[in-house]
């Protein structure tokens, strides 16, 4: 029976989303996400309150994906440095191409940020422990130098989090741990400072 339950809900998230994506959420209606997948509106409403609350689902679905590629990246047995880089990479493009792929929820997302926000919490928060976990690999293997990961980890996430909306615009092109001349600027940020060397 939950088994069932869940493959219904995740069925009625997926055709929101499609929807959503396609017609944008303000002209997408309760009736029309019962219709598109097939079930009633009272099975809709034993799943979601109202629009919101399906909304919320879809992005949570969507940031679901992110953090499994995140997590991907924290299992790899490769040195904390190459980690954090590949950590950064994967991290930007998850998320340009979870709003990419979302059609006219993009526009949407851009316009309801603090929505979205709010829906973010626990995945900033797995976030932050995810690259707490890479900076503690390093400093356990001599890589890095830090007194507090714990702090560094809630900054580097906002620095990352900050990047976000430019990454996704296209501001930031060609930005990418594989190009050369980026992956030096983000060693020398990351594990050197800006500081001019003595």
């Amino acid at each position: 029976m939950a088994i069932a339950m869940a493959k219904t809900r995740d069925k009625l998230i997926e055709v929101a989303r499609l929807l959503f994506a396609r017609t944008g959420v303000e002209n997408t209606t309760m009736n029309d996400i019962a219709v598109a997948s097939k079930k009633g509106r009272r099975t809709l409403y034993t799943y979601f309150k109202n629009k919101t609350d399906i909304y919320h689902a879809v992005i949570q679905s969507e940031l679901n994906i992110i953090y499994h590629s995140l997590e991907s990246v924290i299992g790899k047995d490769i040195a904390a440095d190459e980690k954090l880089l590949e950590f950064i990479d994967i991290r930007l493009e998850s998320i340009k191409n979870a709003v990419l792929r979302n059609g006219t929820l993009k526009a949407y997302f851009f316009r309801d940020i603090w929505r979205v926000e709010k829906v973010r919490r626990d995945f900033d928060s797995r976030e932050i422990a995810y690259i707490q976990t890479i900076l503690n690999e390093g400093v356990a293997r001599d890589i890095f130098r830090i007194d507090d990961t714990a702090s560094m980890a809630v900054i580097l996430h906002y620095a990352f989090k900050g990047l976000e909306v430019p990454y996704i615009r296209g501001i930031m092109k060609g930005f990418s741990s594989s190009n050369k001349e980026n992956t030096n600027d983000i060693i020398n940020l990351l594990f050197g400072g800006i500081r001019k060397k003595i």
